[in-house]
């Protein structure tokens, strides 16, 4: 989720719709660098979009469960994923409505998966529970100075602050977990068309305890 403070599937297939893809095909950076130091294993992906994190998780030998609201993003998701070592399976669900046995991953990723704040501790202690002791967090996400950047850049996000990060949402949010790294400030996008420019972020890098 990501650029409307009430992000819609309709508004998501739209998006996702188009020929291009909305968010470029390659990883996340942070996600890349962090993912290519963690032994392959089983890894979750909420509100994975169009796939490019997924499909390079899977080009690494990981089997990889993810999930979205819309069907326009499973669609290029599964593309990307052809001819991947490792296997993907995508359902069309939303966030309160999934569910995972705990205990079941070796990591969990959160690559702009905002959500709007009366829901996001819910949905992200649901996903933590699924995570095994041991296994790892990598987040990367839109701080709270990104809505002044949203004036000269295209570099995205929700234009309502309160869906953002700030560093005592990360405290919060993992709370008994290893902090391995915890990084707020600017970045330099370039994903897609909707990432593009200077943003203010927060990366996160965490294990289970």
């Amino acid at each position: 989720m990501s650029d409307n403070t009430k992000p819609s599937a309709e508004m998501w297939d739209k998006r996702y719709g188009a020929d291009t893809f909305a968010y470029g095909e390659s990883p996340n950076a942070y996600f890349k660098e962090k993912l290519s130091q963690i032994k392959p294993g089983k890894l979750l992906l909420p509100a994975e979009g169009e796939g490019r994190n997924a499909a390079f998780a899977l080009s690494l030998g990981w089997d990889v469960e993810a999930f979205d609201i819309s069907k326009e993003g499973k669609l290029k998701a599964e593309k990307l994923a052809v001819d991947q070592p490792g296997t993907l399976n995508y359902q069309i669900k939303d966030a309160l409505e999934i569910a995972y046995p705990e205990n079941s991953f070796d990591a969990v990723s959160f690559v702009y998966a905002h959500f709007p704040p009366d829901l996001r501790k819910t949905v992200y202690q649901k996903m933590l529970k699924a995570l095994k002791p041991g296994g790892y967090i990598v987040l990367e996400g839109f701080g709270k100075k990104q809505i002044e950047y949203q004036a000269h850049q295209k570099s995205g996000g929700p234009r309502n602050a309160d869906f953002l990060f700030s560093m005592e949402d990360m405290h919060s949010l993992f709370k008994g977990f290893e902090v391995l790294e915890m990084l707020e400030g600017e970045v330099q996008l370039q994903e897609g068309i909707y990432h593009q420019g200077q943003a203010w972020v927060l990366r996160f890098l965490g294990k289970k305890l």
